[in-house]
């Protein structure tokens, strides 16, 4: 690798521990103060380092935008895909991710449960539900920043608007939702969302099975592995998710997140 572009790549990544002067940016690189300051003013022309008032140095405007680039291009489903299949081989059951899109849910992927002996069956791949009608649509709904999820519960009417902001709003609090047999198809279904680099909600995975097959109650004893999993995705994606993974259940480490920075 080029000494210089080893040296300014170096130095980018001490400045994400925060602003610094030049003699602590030269320090951080091993050279001379001169050397350290051609190779600042030429990340500063390029947007990478903004000069501060009191002649410190920061990352600038450009590595964000950069960043916010490089996540929009990650394709959340192959990410998530290797941590469905472990879930799903796991607990047995239907397991789905799922995106919000113009107020409804898009279904991105979906593996079989063991009860799903029809091959003639559907799959859900590429088709929506009702965001407001499904846990794993309230989920997404209820990572929406406040305005976005009041306007869904506004367009709701009378006594179902405060009934789904209410339960938007426990959805929030406790990290997770659930239904039973709530569509023609009688299933029983628990979801929880995978995080983004701001903390919100970007899609949502879900575990669901025939409701004559598992209850409700029984389903809900899946939430923690449900949760594992839907954190070790989030980790992987990059995002910053509420701590609630176990390392037991899904084999995944905090260090997946840095892999993908």
């Amino acid at each position: 690798m080029s000494q210089s572009v080893d040296r300014a790549l170096t130095l980018l990544g001490s400045l994400g521990d925060g602003p610094v002067t030049l003699e602590q940016a030269a320090g951080s690189i091993g050279v001379h103060k001169s050397t350290a300051l051609r190779l600042l003013r030429t990340l500063e022309e390029h947007g990478f380092v903004h000069r501060l008032s009191d002649r410190r140095y920061r990352l600038g405007g450009r590595v964000l935008s950069l960043a916010q680039r490089a996540l929009q291009e990650i394709d959340v489903r192959q990410v998530a895909a290797p941590y469905l299949a472990a879930l799903n081989e796991r607990c047995g059951c239907t397991v789905q991710l799922a995106v919000l899109q113009d107020d409804e849910v898009l279904y991105l992927d979906e593996l079989a449960g063991r009860w799903s002996t029809d091959p003639g069956r559907p799959t859900r791949i590429g088709r929506r539900a009702s965001a407001a009608g499904t846990a794993i649509g309230r989920v997404l709904l209820a990572g929406l920043p406040p305005t976005g999820a009041a306007a869904s519960s506004a367009a709701a009417s009378g006594a179902a608007a405060d009934t789904l902001a209410a339960e938007l709003a426990a959805v929030r609090h406790r990290g997770w939702a659930a239904e039973s047999a709530e569509h023609r198809e009688a299933v029983t279904c628990v979801a929880a969302p995978v995080a983004g680099s701001d903390g919100r909600a970007v899609a949502a995975c879900a575990i669901s099975a025939p409701a004559d097959r598992m209850p409700s109650a029984e389903l809900l004893r899946l939430v923690p592995e449900l949760l594992c999993t839907a954190e070790a995705v989030s980790l992987a994606y990059g995002g910053s998710p509420t701590p609630r993974w176990c390392e037991n259940r899904c084999g995944a480490r905090p260090a997946a997140r840095a892999s993908r920075t």
